[in-house]
């Protein structure tokens, strides 16, 4: 065949295929068989095969994925993936519903989305074509899983017509079908293999697979529900996902527009039932602003925008046998009652341990062994119990008691005032306190050290080879190289992991020593205020809870940790390996207090700077960035088409509005 003739060939197989695909994988409405369509798709195979210099990778034969296995690498998302607020009751959406009229004076609508029950993914789209897929991770930056994502056939990897923005992200959830997991459950129960326990696991576990063609015989499904970017078609959330329908991007029918509550609650009521019929896990409905402007006034929270809510399907239940209690002892070393059940189907999963959270629990429930309970999934997704069926009590059970010494160590447990858990107060010789912290310091959020999992750390625990996050640093190749499943690759990979940790910034090393109540956000909080580990150890409890959102309770906590001499020779050696235990020079110097005792409210699109440079600024000059106007707003810094009811609200309070040039010059950029 002539070149010409293949180029053309070639051209429209892949055009024809792409066409099938999307009225297969979209639209549900096949037009030619599997046999068609895989002989169409041999064919074209063959013809690149012939010709490789027409190869393209965004060719429909190409999503099979290749066997080729890598690491994953860290994206950071443009745009956080912030989490959602729950709602579990149609009292918390009318109080979700009046917050936001108190913060806008104008109609507006509501979009009633069904929230999927699979793993979050942001796709990056540029000139129509698919460029990355990145997974959640811990809403700031996520795994780049592209290579597995092209596998996904509901998956455009050029999209459809030509009025689409050059760069925009589309958010959406990655999902294995109901009956795509039943076949794959039982091709492992007939190869003798370990039963997967429900679809969300079962997605989330496929994604992060090494081998994309592994992914692709796997059959994910894929579902989308936000577009974000500069230059997107519509103001209003719902006519964009329109939009983005006719690109090709699988949306869900059953997405409604709401003019008020009420249409808000049909909608609740209806899927409440109807969500039975849908092929896919489904936990709830995502209740949002239509209006992307409105989105932007109302703004977010640390965690969450204030512009939407997930309202959560009540749990399905089921009765069953309590056969024991165990306990789990965690890195903090908080005791965990969990409870053994005979196994039950709840929801399409089989359960067989639920927790019991803490000894009054226990006492309310006034549990015995092999009583009747209900165990319902709290949110469809952790288990738990809610009531015993006392008519159904042996005259002789045996009450269950909290046990009173740690399961582990033997040391006796003590309980904090105003505290609801038992804590075993032996942290440097009870086993799973020692190895949970180095998990901890091990972990993505923390150190993230690469190849320090929990397999190996428990390995390592019980070789002796580390008994402390200070023994990392101590560990030789010969030692790592030696072990059981590692070989001197693995153990590279290690101490390369080790080196690069020394890298972190201070506030995740400070997270990553595990103070109690010092997660990532207060980490970040004392990081900025205090520069270093010396100046956090020198402060008083009155002087802590001084500083912007640390309570009693935390400075508490600090306060112990630094009574402790074993923690302050832990933290003097790891400053001798290279860690770093305070803000960067390089930071410090462009810090300065410009806008020190200000708090700041953003509002409307710039010319200069987007609105994150902008927060960067504010907060880098010292000042404070706030979501909401009120008394103590120092100023609003406004650009095009800033919000009506801000500007309102921000008049009535007498709160000066700047410009953005205003502001620079605030700063002496111009």
């Amino acid at each position: 065949m002539e070149r010409e003739v293949a180029y053309r060939k070639i051209t429209e197989l892949r055009k024809e295929l792409e066409e099938h695909n999307y009225k297969y994988y979209v639209l549900a409405q096949p037009e030619i068989s599997d046999f068609d369509f895989d002989m169409k798709l041999r064919e074209l195979e063959k013809l690149e095969t012939e010709f490789p210099e027409f190869f393209d990778p965004y060719s429909p034969t190409q999503r099979v994925g290749s066997d080729i296995s890598k690491a994953f690498e860290q994206v950071e998302h443009r745009y956080p993936m912030l989490s959602l607020n729950n709602a579990y009751s149609e009292g918390e959406i009318t109080d979700f519903d009046s917050r936001i009229k108190k913060l806008i004076d104008e109609d507006f609508e509501y979009v009633c989305e069904l929230k999927f029950d699979g793993s979050s993914i942001s796709l990056l789209y540029e000139k129509g074509k698919l460029v990355r897929a990145v997974t959640r991770g811990d809403g700031v930056k996520g795994d780049d899983v592209t290579s597995n994502v092209r596998t996904i056939r509901s998956v455009p990897l050029s999209l459809r017509g030509d009025d689409y923005p050059e760069v925009f992200e589309i958010r959406g959830e990655i999902v294995m079908p109901f009956q795509v997991f039943e076949e794959l459950n039982k091709q492992r129960q007939e190869a003798g293999e370990p039963l997967f326990a429900n679809p969300r696991n079962s997605a989330a576990g496929t994604l992060k697979m090494q081998d994309p063609s592994m992914v692709a015989s796997r059959k994910l499904d894929a579902y989308f529900y936000s577009l974000m970017g500069d230059n997107l078609p519509a103001d209003g959330h719902y006519e964009n996902l329109k939009k983005a329908s006719e690109w090709g991007f699988k949306i869900m029918d059953a997405t409604q527009l709401c003019r008020n509550l009420d249409e808000v609650f049909s909608y609740l009521h209806k899927w409440d039932v109807e969500r039975h019929k849908v092929p896919v896990a489904t936990d709830g409905v995502v209740i949002k602003v239509n209006s992307r402007r409105l989105q932007e006034e109302l703004g977010f929270t640390a965690k969450s925008p204030r512009w939407a809510i997930a309202y959560k399907f009540k749990a399905e239940s089921a009765a069953t046998v309590l056969k024991s209690v165990l306990y789990q002892v965690g890195r903090t070393g908080a005791v965990t009652p969990v409870a053994n059940l005979e196994p039950v189907q709840i929801a399409g999963t089989v359960v067989k341990r639920a927790s019991l959270h803490n000894a009054d629990i226990i006492k309310n429930l006034d549990l015995h062994l092999n009583d009747t309970v209900f165990v319902e999934k709290g949110g469809e997704i952790i288990p738990k119990i809610t009531g015993v069926d006392a008519g159904k009590r042996h005259p002789m059970a045996q009450a269950v008691e909290f046990i009173e010494k740690c399961p582990e160590c033997g040391t006796p447990l003590v309980r904090n005032e105003g505290e609801a858990a038992y804590y075993c107060p032996n942290e440097t010789g009870c086993p799973p306190q020692i190895k949970g912290k180095m998990e901890h310091f091990a972990g993505r959020k923390a150190m993230d050290i690469d190849g320090l999992g929990q397999e190996t750390i428990e390995l390592l625990y019980n070789q002796g080879l580390a008994k402390s996050i200070a023994d990392f640093y101590l560990l030789k190749k010969e030692q790592l190289a030696g072990l059981e499943r590692m070989g001197e690759k693995s153990a590279q990979r290690i101490l390369d992991g080790l080196e690069e940790s020394k890298k972190a910034p201070f506030e995740r090393v400070l997270f990553a020593l595990g103070i109690r109540y010092v997660g990532e956000t207060v980490a970040k909080k004392l990081a900025k205020e205090l520069h270093s580990i010396d100046y956090l150890r020198l402060k008083t409890k009155e002087e802590l809870t001084e500083i912007d959102e640390i309570g009693e309770r935390i400075a508490e906590s600090i306060l112990d940790f630094f009574s402790k001499p074993e923690h302050i020779e832990m933290i003097e050696f790891l400053k001798k390996q290279g860690l770093r235990f305070q803000v960067s020079e390089e930071l410090l110097s462009d810090r300065t207090e410009k806008l020190k005792g200000l708090s700041i409210v953003i509002s409307g699109t710039f010319e200069q700077h987007s609105r994150d440079e902008l927060k960067g600024l504010i907060e880098q000059n010292g000042g404070k960035n706030a979501g909401s106007i009120s008394k103590k707003t120092s100023y609003v810094l406004a650009g095009e088409n800033m919000g009506p009811s801000k500007l309102e609200k921000a008049d009535k309070l007498g709160i000066p509005i700047i410009s953005e040039e205003e502001f620079l010059k605030m700063l002496g950029d111009s």
